[in-house]
């Protein structure tokens, strides 16, 4: 088995320690915003559709149901605060793809990719003219994503893209001397403060007559679809016609789903702001979004105030399959970012990271959101998005409103949102299933990205672990 580059070229490890000496256990973006308070519920409310969730899936279907109609009446409950889970803790790509990347795709549907690349780039341009419609603060730069490869074996992999940068071309971009080769795709992706996409989000929903409640956690799902769903929650029930589920990576409502996704924790490191000279000294004055091409990647970007965002490579699945607080806090990954981060940006040595945390995301074995209804067609579902659910969440909306209204769309008819994917087994069968897929991927990333057996034939079997 051969070395990767952060293993050769680790940065000393005084470096890394002073980098994490002070900093925070806490989520940048939702320290950088002001969030308003909604009240919790009381007593019956009746609704003509309830949405059950305040990220973006939830938020999304909420706006679009009453652009649609305006006179329905519209109520969102959520268990905690608007945008705090995954919506408001992820990297802020907010990625044309809705089926997590073209390869995945392909091998997939193939005879609807082109189709389904076209409704994505669509939805983007959605996305970006209602912030601009709405006036929402959201920090939205279309400045698209560069892939890039940092061993020899990945630069033949970029070759043949559109968007193929040789080494000098990729460096004239970004100043890394880990950086081989790249792909940038100038279109397909935007970068956004999550928390205020979400807090933006929930206002526009607000003036648009949704009624919003936080602390409103949805315990139980009443009705067999012959009539109105209930809703109960701690101290009401919400009473609807119809029912729009967005709690993604959180225990379903719906028995059926509870084995269709895997809550997998993702972990992130934010900088201080980089000076005039440490800017310069890495370039990036275009402001991408970037990704290395491993199969333990990493994603980073720049904030507004030209923080660097750095995170991934670790993929954590906890026996049980829980979302818990105490997950959020691994030092053991946070530590191993900021060493990969410092092999990335020499350069940079001495600069320090004010906040890290993590997030669980909802990962289905397709690796892209499903799609689905239930009781009678009442209620309406879409999960599974596996970190990629920042620009499908609308998408998944105009689904979930299609079928709620009963309506055959091209949309609903795409063999993507027809289709399910295989569940994963219970435990303690998934626990090791998932170890030893990350152990395959590992052994993948230092064998020059070759595949082995175990990993080729659930390849086959499309369990999803191509990404």
């Amino acid at each position: 088995m051969g070395t990767t580059v952060f293993e050769r070229r680790r940065p000393p490890q005084g470096v890394v320690d002073d980098s994490l000496r002070e900093t925070a256990l806490r989520v940048f973006w939702l320290d950088d915003v002001d969030r308003p308070t909604h009240p919790s519920l009381k007593g019956t409310v009746r609704a003509d559709l309830a949405i059950v969730g305040g990220g973006y899936a939830g938020l999304w279907t909420a706006v679009r149901a009453k652009e649609r109609d305006p006179g329905r009446r519209v109520v969102l409950l959520e268990a905690s605060r608007i945008a705090w889970a995954a919506s408001g803790r992820n990297g802020g790509f907010c990625e044309s793809s809705l089926t997590h990347g073209h390869e995945n795709g392909v091998n997939r549907w193939p005879e609807e990719i082109d189709r389904l690349e076209e409704l994505g780039h669509a939805n983007l341009d959605g996305i970006e003219e209602t912030i601009a419609r709405y006036g929402m603060d959201a920090e939205f730069e279309r400045t698209g994503q560069l892939a890039v490869a940092v061993e020899p074996h990945q630069v033949d992999w970029f070759r043949e893209e559109p968007g193929f940068l040789d080494r000098e071309a990729v460096q004239a971009e970004v100043h890394s001397e880990t950086f081989l080769a790249g792909d940038w795709d100038r279109e397909g992706c935007a970068m956004v403060h999550p928390a205020k996409l979400g807090v933006e989000l929930a206002r526009v929903a607000a003036d648009l007559g949704v009624e919003i409640y936080e602390h409103s956690l949805v315990r139980a799902i009443e009705g067999d679809g012959s009539g109105p769903i209930a809703l109960v929650t701690p101290n009401g029930r919400v009473v609807a016609d119809a029912v729009a589920l967005g709690t993604n990576v959180f225990p379903s409502l719906l028995t059926r789903n509870r084995l269709m996704t895997v809550p997998v924790y993702d972990y992130v490191l934010m900088t201080e702001p980089l000076s005039t000279e440490q800017l310069a000294a890495i370039g990036w004055s275009n402001r991408q979004g970037l990704a290395d091409s491993a199969n333990q990647f990493h994603y980073y970007r720049l904030t507004a105030d030209n923080r660097i965002l750095f995170g991934g490579y670790d993929a954590i699945y906890h026996f049980g399959g829980k979302v818990r607080p105490e997950y959020e806090d691994r030092i053991e990954s946070h530590r191993r970012l900021a060493s990969h981060f410092f092999t990335t940006f020499p350069q940079l040595a001495g600069l320090r990271f004010t906040h890290r945390w993590a997030g669980a995301i909802d990962s289905s074995s397709r690796f892209c959101a499903f799609f689905g209804t239930a009781r009678k067609g009442r209620v309406a579902y879409a999960t599974g998005f596996t970190g990629l659910g920042v620009g499908a969440a609308r998408f998944a909306a105009d689904v979930m409103l299609d079928k709620l209204a009963g309506e055959e769309t091209e949309r609903t008819e795409l063999r993507m949102v027809r289709e399910k994917p295989i569940p994963f087994p219970p435990e303690p069968a998934a626990s090791i299933g998932v170890n030893l897929v990350r152990a395959a991927m590992d052994r993948a990333d230092h064998n020059e990205g070759k595949r082995n057996l175990f990993l080729k034939t659930l390849d086959a079997l499309g369990m999803g672990f191509d990404s």
